[in-house]
């Protein structure tokens, strides 16, 4: 390992290895090497003076790339399609005249874009469907458990803590849709040509509309794609990079906002992220337990937020039917999307799989707070059994704001039941107070609205995609 270049983060702390390899030169020249086997099996397939012996040649060296000799033509060509296209006619010399025939570079550089591009959201797939799957288990375990709710982050309505997961869940199950629609519509290049006209293969096929058709549906074929795009200029549109990084700034929001509750919720001591027996929670304060890993997919979900203003000036800023002012900034901010994603599902997956909940915390702090939330439920049934509600509603005000000045200002015991008890106009014991205040009857329909969403909303996702369940995380740093 060399300790005196620059190292991106995403390859020594952040991005799992398989997201690594997509976007690794390996697979893409693999993956080059692939379109021009298809496209001179398909151009001898439609008619063009191409041998079994030289298609023979291509497959037999589709994947021992001679790196080094394609290196030293890239020096010497500046282009490194061609330089590759030279490197693999060195080892196929009976195929080197018909590798990349009637091609323009887009052939193997876009179709190769797109093919990474949907395989790496088929990972970012997976990882979603497991993320859903461990706070669904996590959802389901904690459904009936209390706890205080909180709206701009003040005391509120009780909910549980399983009601809340699943508002976590529903914006993953957002951004799954988002990736499945990606995916349904997924599309290749195909061969257009320089200008997206197909000029080049209409005169190798002597002016033969049906086979310059036949060519595009039979590479994507090969490929194992539907179709390619309908038109193009000489490369696919860059609306698609756009909507691939849109999707990513979804799931990277979906993220942040879970781990941004989960920070709050460790510094109320309630709900904790894993922490590891050896692991160090500050440098200097070594009874901190700070919430790293809900930190980083802040972080990171923050980046990816900003990176998805890229493919959008550069969509916006194509000309005609091609410009190169694409190349450098997608190669960097599409691969470093996905690649930040990858890393931000592998947080929340081992982030979820491992939370901790603390109930004697959640059960104090709720407690603490019940009473005032229960004086409307204490004011009607005092009236009930006979008493005044105007003077009912003033003894509450004057009680209430007396407990709360003892929970601020005193030893923080909220005792407005007590106080509440103790005034004979309510009539009331504290034992009829305690039924009262039951933190279950202030949760509304939580439990239910819990498993009805895990029933009806997430059941069908999880049988759809069981057999890429059971994915674990392992963070490097």
């Amino acid at each position: 390992m060399s300790h005196d270049r620059y190292e991106s983060p995403f390859a020594s702390r952040y991005a799992s290895a398989e997201m690594q390899y997509l976007f690794s030169p390996e697979h893409k020249f693999k993956t080059w090497r692939k379109l021009w086997i298809a496209l001179a099996e398909t151009e001898q397939e439609l008619g063009l003076p191409i041998t079994d012996r030289q298609l023979e040649e291509l497959r037999a060296h589709a994947d021992d790339i001679n790196y080094d000799y394609a290196r030293e033509e890239e020096k010497k060509v500046r282009h490194d399609v061609m330089a590759h296209v030279h490197a693999y006619g060195a080892q196929c010399p009976t195929a080197k005249g018909i590798i990349h025939l009637g091609a323009t570079s887009c052939y193997v550089g876009d179709n190769t874009d797109l093919m990474i591009l949907y395989d790496a959201l088929r990972l970012i797939r997976q990882k979603l469907v497991n993320a859903v799957a461990l706070l669904a288990r996590f959802a389901d375990t904690y459904k009936d458990l209390p706890t205080l709710g909180f709206t701009h982050f003040q005391p509120a309505q009780p909910t549980t803590v399983g009601k809340r997961a699943t508002l976590w869940i529903q914006d993953l199950l957002l951004d799954l849709q988002e990736v499945e629609f990606r995916l349904a519509h997924a599309k290749l290049l195909g061969s257009k040509g320089t200008t997206g006209t197909q000029a080049s293969f209409l005169e190798l096929f002597e002016g033969d509309d049906e086979k310059c058709r036949r060519l595009d549906a039979r590479i994507a074929e090969k490929c194992g794609y539907d179709g390619c795009f309908a038109v193009s200029g000489q490369t696919y549109t860059r609306k698609i990079d756009w909507f691939m990084l849109a999707t990513l700034s979804g799931i990277a929001q979906s993220a942040a906002k879970f781990s941004n509750d989960i920070r709050l919720l460790q510094h109320l001591k309630e709900v904790e992220e894993p922490f590891e027996k050896t692991q160090i929670g500050s440098s200097a304060m070594a009874y901190k337990r700070n919430p790293m890993r809900s930190e980083r997919i802040a972080a990171l979900s923050r980046y990816v937020i900003c990176d998805a203003l890229n493919p959008a000036v550069t969509a916006a800023t194509q000309w005609f039917e091609r410009t190169l002012d694409d190349s450098a900034n997608k190669r960097i901010s599409i691969a470093e999307g996905f690649l930040a994603v990858d890393a931000i599902l592998s947080l929340v997956i081992n982030v979820a799989d491992g939370l901790v909940v603390n109930r004697a915390v959640i059960e104090r702090d709720l407690r603490r707070e019940l009473p005032f939330m229960a004086t409307e439920n204490i004011l009607m049934d005092a009236v009930k059994r006979g008493g005044d509600r105007q003077d009912l509603h003033e003894r509450i005000r004057v009680h209430s704001m007396q407990a709360a000045e003892r929970v601020k200002q005193g030893d923080g015991v909220n005792d407005l039941p007590e106080r509440i008890a103790g005034d004979p106009a309510f009539g009331v014991t504290p034992e009829q107070l305690a039924a009262l205040m039951r933190p279950e009857a202030f949760v509304g329909r939580a439990p239910r609205q819990t498993e009805e969403f895990l029933r009806e909303q997430v059941a069908p996702v999880l049988e759809k995609y069981k057999d890429q369940l059971g994915l674990r995380a392992e963070l490097s740093v």
